[in-house]
């Protein structure tokens, strides 16, 4: 996959918008991030991933799966792009914009 595989689906979505965040490309929900690509340019940084959740992907699936120091302490799980497959970025990136997303955009979704 790359970052413009991502794009292609998340755009579907209500509120999705292109953006940039720490000057790389992302996408953004009613200007919150729902992911972006890390400076390495494959990596697809993830929020909304728990620790818990995280340390299970990692350990599980660590060519797919990892996280740096820096992000530690964060709901955050990196994602590399070119293991990835829609099926494993889909669902990830669905919660977040669920999370992010408003009533009237999830309802919207709901109703097709």
């Amino acid at each position: 996959m790359t970052f413009d595989d991502v794009r292609a689906f998340a755009l579907a979505w209500p509120e999705v918008k292109d953006g940039t965040s720490y000057g790389t490309p992302a996408l953004k929900v009613r200007k919150k991030m729902l992911a972006r690509l890390k400076e390495d340019g494959d990596s697809l940084v993830l929020p909304g991933v728990p620790q818990d959740e995280r340390a299970m992907l990692v350990e599980t699936r660590p060519k797919l799966f990892y996280f740096t120091d820096h992000y530690r302490d964060y709901p955050i799980v990196l994602m590399r792009l070119s293991e990835a497959r829609g099926a494993d970025v889909e669902p990830l990136l669905r919660r977040q914009w669920r999370a992010l997303a408003s009533k009237r955009a999830l309802a919207a979704e709901e109703r097709g």
